[in-house]
């Protein structure tokens, strides 16, 4: 089984995590995108986000978004990047 090495502090000790749940968290950015989406349009979205309307659109479908993107999203949008990536914590910053 696949797996990456993260470190997970400072006293380099590390922790495998199973491609299985990285592929499991990187089928559900998709769908959280479209809840932050909503009712607007792929193209007026991707217009608010200074993005072109075929990466929101690639993104929607499965492809795995950029980091400049996820930023500008959690920015522009007030979304939790952990809520975004992971699924945990509440979908909106307060």
């Amino acid at each position: 089984m696949a797996t990456r090495t993260r470190k997970t502090s400072r006293s380099q000790r590390t922790t495998r995590v199973p491609r299985s749940s990285l592929d499991r968290h990187k089928r559900q950015i998709p769908t959280r995108l479209g809840q932050i989406r909503g009712d607007r349009s792929q193209r007026s979205f991707a217009r608010e986000l200074g993005v072109f309307q075929q990466n929101v659109n690639r993104y929607e479908n499965g492809t795995t978004p950029h980091a400049d993107f996820l930023i500008t999203l959690a920015l522009q949008e007030g979304v939790s990047l952990d809520w975004l990536l992971l699924g945990r914590g509440r979908p909106r910053r307060r």
